[in-house]
C-alpha cells in the first residue's frame, strides 16, 4: 500500500487506494475557491492501521503543492492538524 493520494475531483474526494476497489476518502466542498474538508471515511475493515493519518498527509501535501488552502470541518483532519501544526500554511481559518 505504498500508494499516493490522488484527487477525485468529480466525486469532490480526495482518495487514498487500499486494496482492489477499496479505497479512504477525504470529502469537500469549494467555498470562495477554498478546500472545506467535510468528511473522513475509512472502510472499516481498515480501521486503527493509520490509513486516515496517511489520507490526510497526502490531502495537506497535495494541497500544498497545488497552492490552496483549506477549512476543517471534519473533526478527524482537525485533529490531525492540531497534532502536525507543520500544515499551518495549508490551514485557513
Amino acid at each position: 500500500m505504498d500508494t499516493e493520494v490522488i484527487e477525485n475531483t468529480q466525486q469532490h474526494r480526495f482518495e487514498l487506494p487500499i486494496a482492489d476497489e477499496l479505497f479512504a476518502a477525504a470529502y469537500y466542498r469549494i467555498e470562495s475557491g477554498k478546500i472545506v474538508l467535510i468528511h473522513t471515511e475509512v472502510p472499516s475493515e481498515f480501521s486503527g492501521q493509520g490509513i486516515a493519518t496517511r489520507l490526510a498527509q497526502g490531502t495537506f501535501e497535495l494541497l500544498r503543492k497545488t497552492g490552496r488552502k483549506a477549512i476543517l470541518k471534519c473533526p478527524f483532519m482537525s485533529r490531525f492538524f492540531a497534532k502536525q501544526p507543520e500544515y499551518v500554511d495549508v490551514v485557513d481559518g
